[in-house]
């Protein structure tokens, strides 16, 4: 199964509103990142256990890490959890940043250093949302 399908076949197994807004904000990342790369990580490790939540991930980066190694990964998550919505946005150096720039603003959500985590969009403020994501995407690492 090709990346869209397990997106799509993620996406449609979410129950309603939660559906929904998943819908809504894989629309609004694409719109504004429409050539970027599309990710399908299924929460599962090398030898099939479950270690996350599924997520969709947009756009790519390489991760450097300290022993001098990189990785290839998204810059922008979603996913689902047990109480809502988790937007991530990977690659920032200050960590303090999402929260210190968009916490007040965005409405009922707990902004953390690369997470933001919602019930849903009904509760926070789309437009700052998309801010964040759109900051995370212009001034990764």
């Amino acid at each position: 199964m090709n990346v869209q399908a397990q997106i799509k076949e993620y996406i449609t197994s979410q129950p309603e509103p939660k559906r929904s807004d998943m819908q809504e904000l894989h629309r609004i990342i694409q719109e504004f990142m429409p050539e970027s790369k599309l990710w399908f990580l299924d929460g599962k490790d090398d030898e099939g256990k479950t270690v996350s939540n599924p997520n969709i991930g947009y756009g790519l980066q390489t991760i450097k890490y300290a022993d001098g190694k990189t990785r290839e990964f998204y810059q922008i998550g979603l996913s689902a959890n047990t109480t809502g919505i988790s937007v991530y946005i990977m690659g920032l150096d200050d960590k303090k940043y999402l929260k210190k720039t968009y916490g007040k603003k965005i409405g009922k959500a707990s902004v953390t250093g690369y997470c933001i985590k919602f019930k849903s969009l009904k509760d926070i403020k789309i437009d700052v949302l998309e801010a964040a994501m759109r900051y995370g995407v212009e001034h990764e690492q």
